[in-house]
């Protein structure tokens, strides 16, 4: 039976970011590399198709907010969050996306915290 070898995703980004390859991506490419694209896609909450596009250096979309997922998902990345203290970056952008809901005090707070303009990790515009 013929077996087609599987690229080695480090190679890959390697080959496409060359020596300008961030230390995010690097991880990404580790993480994919030893379970699969789609399984670190599932760990920073994207597709294995963007984890294959950022890899090979042609996702289009914000950088930013993927580097901020994988810094804190797979390399421990924490931010001082208002609410919640210490929490990983990737958890507070995942709060940022909850929408507001008045059954839980906690999720009220953060609904605020995360639109109010005065916190420095929001990717959301504060509320008029």
């Amino acid at each position: 039976m013929n077996q087609v070898a599987k690229k080695d995703p480090l190679d890959t980004a390697r080959a496409a970011w060359g020596d300008a390859m961030p230390a995010w991506v690097e991880a990404l490419a580790q993480e994919a590399g030893r379970t699969s694209g789609v399984a670190a896609g599932d760990r920073i909450g994207y597709s294995g198709s963007l984890v294959s596009s950022v890899l090979a250096n042609k996702y289009k979309g914000r950088l930013d907010i993927v580097e901020a997922r994988v810094s804190g998902a797979l390399m421990g990345a924490t931010v001082d969050c208002e609410v919640l203290g210490e929490i990983a970056r990737d958890r507070c952008l995942d709060e940022q996306m909850c929408g507001f809901s008045s059954s839980s005090s906690v999720r009220a707070r953060l609904y605020r915290a995360c639109r109010s303009g005065r916190c420095e990790h929001s990717r959301l515009s504060s509320e008029k």
